[in-house]
């Protein structure tokens, strides 16, 4: 790219950026009026130049500031007001969209995938330029969808009385061995949530985690949603870095086992998968009405898409 090209391509960046400190909402006519050219061209120039269209690259950088100020105490309405948003609650869809969790779970980064390299650096905004790599859009997908999935299914659990929960539906049933008897609903959405507990805390090099075979779901609720922001965390760290063919050596396991580090994300995804077709299989048989689970129709509710008859 040759100088011109650069300077052009930084103009184009401010004018997308500015006034992101302040909060301004700004509008794509507005960005392209500060460059000197149409929307049209504007949002041609910088999907082409930056690979991400300007109203989504603002609004992304928007939401990275605003979990940067939720990871130092600002509260969610004032990070909501910084970062344009007209309503709490429609910050609140937009952040749990990004982040995979809601704004009260704070973030373990606050970068989110970008095609740039192109990010809110506090404590002022500096933006950074790295040599990063984003999610496949499949992989993006496949996490997304379990972790949307499981909490789905979860707050549909929690309006259902204990002894649906608990009762027994599948006597001597177990997925994996290891992981004990997962005969009843409750049991199972815990097996759901401690697996990704148990592995990223290999990931992560931190010791096991104490289990908590709880019944409430509540409390489950509350595990999922830590779990899996840091769980999205470590597979995009790993597609960053170019980490598929690495090798976990699993400390957690006796004696300790070598794992090649993209069989552990297929094996939690597929095991989650499972688990999540128990769960509807056992609140079917509880007289409980619950959706396929099927991910063309969670991305088509995700994209706002009416499906075609």
């Amino acid at each position: 790219m040759s100088g011109n090209e650069r300077d052009r391509l930084r103009e184009l960046l401010d004018a997308v950026l500015d006034g992101a400190d302040a909060g301004e909402p700004r509008t794509l006519a507005q960005m392209a009026g500060d460059a000197y050219t149409s929307p049209y061209h504007f949002n041609r120039l910088l999907s082409r130049g930056a690979g991400e269209p300007p109203v989504a690259m603002r609004r992304r950088v928007m939401l990275e500031r605003a979990a940067w100020q939720l990871q130092h105490g600002g509260t969610v309405t004032d990070a909501a007001w910084a970062a344009g948003y007209e309503s709490v609650e429609g910050f609140s869809r937009a952040y749990a969209k990004a982040f995979g969790h809601p704004p009260s779970t704070a973030a373990v980064s606050h970068w989110l995938p970008a095609p740039n390299g192109i990010h809110f650096h506090p404590p002022e905004s500096l933006w950074v330029d790295s040599q990063e790599r984003v999610l496949s859009p499949l992989t993006e997908q496949l996490v997304m969808h379990d972790l949307d999935d499981t909490r789905a299914l979860l707050d549909l659990a929690k309006g259902l009385p204990a002894e649906v929960l608990t009762q027994v539906r599948l006597a001597g049933h177990e997925v994996l061995d290891w992981d004990g008897p997962e005969e009843s609903l409750a049991q199972v959405l815990e097996a759901t949530v401690w697996a990704k507990e148990c592995w990223v805390a290999s990931i992560e090099g931190l010791s096991m985690p104490v289990r908590s075979r709880t019944d409430s779901i509540v409390a489950l609720v509350e595990r999922h949603e830590a779990v899996a922001a840091r769980w999205l965390a470590v597979v995009r760290d790993i597609e960053r870095r170019g980490a598929w063919e690495d090798r976990l050596i699993d400390a957690l396991c006796e004696p300790p086992e070598s794992f090649q580090i993209g069989s552990v994300v297929a094996h939690v995804l597929t095991y989650a998968a499972h688990r999540r077709l128990l769960v509807r299989m056992m609140l079917r048989m509880a007289g409980v009405e619950v959706d396929r689970g099927d991910p063309i129709e969670w991305l088509r509710a995700r994209r706002g898409e009416v499906p075609t008859v």
